[in-house]
C-alpha cells in the first residue's frame, strides 16, 4: 500500500510538471523576447481620415535605425486569447528582432482593436500606404519597410505596391491570389471567379468575416482611452467573435446562391451585393484588388503553391510584373518559389511530404533562410549576393520529387506541345474509349455526350482550394471513384515510352455543344500510375456564356458547336515511363465551383435548374485539344 501511495503521488507530480510545460515555454519565449526587444503593443496608428489602427511594435534594443518587417492582417493577433497567453507573434518577433529587424503587426480597420468600419475591398490601399509611411518616419526606423504575410496578410500587398508608398522597399507575398483582380486572361476578381464561375470558398469566408462590416455596432472602446488601459483590457477582451459552426457540405447546396448566408441565419453583408457582380463589373476596380493596368513598385519574393486556390493567376501576375514594371530594377527583381503544398502550408513540408494523399518526397526548403537574406539585402543594405545566388524561379517537380530552378516561367527549355482528344464516341467514365494523342484527328466527328444535372453534380475530391470546413480536404487524391461516373468523360494517353516533365501552362480548347442556353465545362489534369491510381494535378472550369470575353454574355443555340477556350491550368509534374497523362471533362466540380443551373439566367437568384445534354466534339473541323509545356521536348516520340 505504501509503495502504491508513493507511486500515485509521483504520478501526480509528473502530471503537474507536464501541465506547466506550455506555460513555461510561453514565459521563456516572452522573457527571451524582452531581453532583446522593446515591446510596444496596442499603439494606435492614425490614418489620413483620423481612424486609428491597433498596432504592435517589436524593435531591437539599439540606437541604430533598423529596417522594418510589416505584417497587416484582418485576423486576431491579440496576445491574450480566451484568457490564455498566445506566443505566436512573440516567436515571429523574436526571429526578426534577433536578426536585427523591427517587426510590426497591425489589424485592418474595423478588426478587433482597430477603429473604423471594415470593408473587404475598400480602404486597404490607403491604410496600407499610411501605415508604411508612418513606420518609415519613426526614429527607430531606417526608412525601409518590407511586407510579409500569407493569404489575407498577403493579398493587400500588390494593391499598395501600385501606390508607391514612401519607404516601401520590398514585399514577400505568400498565397496571395485573392488580392488579384484581373491579370491577362484571368478575371478572378479576388478568387471570386474562375472562368466566370463563382468559387464557393468565398461564400464560406464571407460568412465568417463579412458580418463585421455589416453591424452598426461592435465592441469598441472610447477614442480617448490610453494605451495602458487598452493593454489591461486586452487580457480580458480579445474582441474575437464567436462564429456559429457550419457544415458546409450541407449549407452550400442551398439555392438561391444569394441566400446561402441568410439561410444560415447570418447577417446581411457585402456577400449579397458581390454575388450579383459579373466578372468585369466596374465595382471590382474600385477597391483594393490589383489589376494589370496598374504599375508595380518594388522587388518581390513570391511564394506560390501547386495546390492553392489560384496557381495560374498567381504565376500570370509574377510574369506580368517581370515584363511590365516601369522600373527596370523592379522588373528584374521578381523571384518566385513554388512548393508542392496547399494554401499557406509552406512550413508543413518534411522528409516525406504528402499533399492530400499523394507522396511527393522530400520537399523541405529553407524558406526562412531565404526570406531573411532577402530582407537583409533590401532593408539593411547587406551585400550578401542573394540576387546572384538565388534563381529567379525555384519550383518543385512532383513525380521527380525534387526542387529545380529556372530563370523564367515556364522554364526556357520548355516547349508547348499540342495533344488532341479523341474517341469513338464512348469516352464516358474511366471505362470508356477516350484517348489523348499527338495525331491530328480525322474528318469524322464522334462527339462524346453526357448529361449534367445540377441536382446531381460531380462532387469534388481534393484540388486547389481552402476555407471550406473540415469535410473537404485540398491536395492530390486518387480520382478513380469519381471517374466511374458517366457524366465524366475521360481521355488518357497510352503508357508513356519515356518519362516526360510538364512544367508550365496547360491550355485547353474544347469544341462543345448543348441543348441549353448556357452551361459550364470543367477540366482536370491527372497523372495516372501503372497500377491505375489517378492523381489530380490541377483543375479548372469555364462558363460558356463568357467564351467571347468577360465583358459580354453570348448564349448558345441548341445543337450548334462552339469553340470554347477554357481558363488555363499550371503544374510541374514528371510523368514517369509507364504512367499516363489524363484529362477529365465534365460540367461540375461541386462545391469547389457553384453549379450552373443551365437556364441562361442570373444563376445567383434562381432555385430551379434544367438538365443539360452536353457534348465534346473532336475531329479535323473541331480539334478539341490541350497544349502542355514539356521540358526538353525536342519532338520525341513518347506516345
Amino acid at each position: 500500500m505504501k509503495a502504491k501511495k508513493y507511486f500515485i503521488i509521483s504520478l501526480i507530480c509528473v502530471l503537474c510538471c507536464l501541465s506547466t510545460l506550455p506555460v513555461l515555454a510561453q514565459k521563456n519565449i516572452l522573457d527571451s523576447l524582452k531581453s532583446i526587444a522593446i515591446i510596444e503593443q496596442k499603439v494606435m496608428v492614425p490614418m489620413r481620415d483620423g481612424v486609428r489602427l491597433a498596432t504592435d511594435v517589436y524593435r531591437p534594443k539599439t540606437d541604430k535605425p533598423v529596417g522594418v518587417i510589416f505584417s497587416r492582417t484582418p485576423y486576431n493577433f491579440n496576445s491574450w486569447q480566451d484568457g490564455k497567453l498566445s506566443t505566436r507573434n512573440f516567436q515571429t518577433a523574436y526571429k526578426y528582432i534577433k536578426h536585427g529587424f523591427a517587426y510590426v503587426v497591425q489589424n485592418e480597420r474595423g478588426r478587433y482593436f482597430s477603429e473604423g468600419k471594415w470593408d473587404i475591398l475598400g480602404p486597404p490601399t490607403t491604410d496600407g500606404y499610411d501605415a508604411i509611411k508612418w513606420m518609415a518616419e519613426q526614429p527607430w526606423s531606417n526608412g525601409k519597410v518590407g511586407l510579409i504575410g500569407c493569404s489575407s496578410s498577403a493579398e493587400w500587398q500588390m494593391g499598395v505596391a501600385a501606390l508607391h508608398p514612401p519607404g516601401l522597399a520590398t514585399v514577400v507575398p505568400m498565397g496571395f491570389g485573392a488580392g488579384i483582380g484581373r491579370v491577362g486572361e484571368f478575371y478572378e476578381q479576388g478568387n471570386w471567379y474562375r472562368g466566370g464561375v463563382h468559387q464557393l470558398l468565398m461564400t464560406a469566408w464571407l460568412y465568417d468575416y463579412g458580418f463585421i462590416e455589416t453591424y452598426k455596432w461592435r465592441p469598441t472602446f472610447p477614442a480617448d482611452i490610453s494605451r495602458e488601459e487598452l493593454l489591461g483590457i486586452s487580457k480580458y477582451f480579445d474582441l474575437a467573435a464567436e462564429i456559429p459552426e457550419v457544415d458546409w457540405s450541407k449549407a452550400l447546396w442551398h439555392l438561391p446562391l444569394m441566400d446561402i448566408v441568410k439561410n444560415l441565419e447570418g447577417p446581411k453583408s457585402v456577400y449579397e451585393e458581390m454575388i450579383k457582380r459579373k466578372p468585369n463589373d466596374p465595382a471590382w476596380y474600385k477597391g483594393g484588388l490589383y489589376h494589370d493596368d496598374m504599375d508595380f513598385s518594388v522587388p518581390s519574393l513570391w511564394f506560390i503553391s501547386w495546390y492553392d486556390i489560384s496557381i495560374s493567376p498567381n504565376l500570370a501576375l509574377v510574369n506580368y510584373v517581370s515584363k511590365n514594371a516601369k522600373d527596370p530594377e523592379v522588373a528584374n527583381n521578381q523571384f518566385t518559389v513554388i512548393a508542392p503544398v496547399c494554401h499557406c502550408a509552406f512550413s508543413r513540408v518534411n522528409k516525406e511530404t504528402i499533399v492530400g494523399e499523394r507522396k511527393v518526397g522530400d520537399a523541405r526548403f529553407n524558406s526562412d533562410g531565404l526570406i531573411l537574406k532577402w530582407f537583409d539585402y533590401w532593408l539593411q543594405g547587406e551585400d550578401n549576393e542573394v540576387l546572384k545566388k538565388t534563381p529567379k524561379v525555384q519550383y518543385y517537380t512532383m513525380g521527380l520529387n525534387k526542387w529545380q530552378s529556372a530563370e523564367t516561367w515556364p522554364p526556357q527549355s520548355a516547349e508547348m506541345v499540342t495533344l488532341y482528344l479523341n474517341s469513338k464516341g464512348n469516352a464516358n467514365s474511366v471505362f470508356g474509349d477516350g484517348v489523348i494523342t499527338t495525331n491530328t484527328p480525322g474528318p469524322e466527328d464522334n462527339p462524346d455526350a453526357f448529361t449534367y444535372d445540377p441536382e446531381y453534380p460531380v462532387p469534388m475530391l481534393g484540388g486547389g482550394f481552402c476555407c471550406l470546413g473540415s469535410t473537404y480536404k485540398p491536395g492530390s487524391f486518387d480520382q478513380r471513384q469519381r471517374e466511374a461516373r458517366n457524366d465524366i468523360i475521360v481521355y488518357s494517353t497510352d503508357p508513356l515510352k519515356e518519362g516526360v516533365e510538364i512544367s508550365g501552362n496547360i491550355e485547353i480548347t474544347l469544341y462543345v455543344s448543348s441543348d441549353v442556353k448556357d452551361t459550364d465545362f470543367t477540366v482536370k489534369l491527372l497523372d495516372v500510375y501503372p497500377d491505375g491510381r489517378a492523381y489530380n494535378l490541377d483543375e479548372t472550369i469555364q462558363r460558356v456564356r463568357y467564351r467571347k470575353g468577360y465583358d459580354k454574355e453570348v448564349f448558345m443555340e441548341k445543337g450548334k458547336v462552339y469553340k470554347l477556350p477554357v481558363s488555363s491550368m499550371s503544374t510541374s509534374n514528371y510523368f514517369a515511363p509507364g504512367h499516363r497523362l489524363r484529362i477529365e471533362v465534365s460540367s461540375s466540380n461541386f462545391p469547389r465551383f457553384a453549379r450552373n443551373l443551365n437556364t441562361g439566367g442570373n444563376n445567383y437568384d434562381e432555385t430551379v435548374g434544367v438538365v443539360a445534354h452536353n457534348k465534346v466534339h473532336h475531329c479535323a473541323g473541331y480539334p478539341s485539344q490541350i497544349r502542355v509545356s514539356i521540358v526538353n521536348w525536342s519532338k520525341r516520340s513518347i506516345l
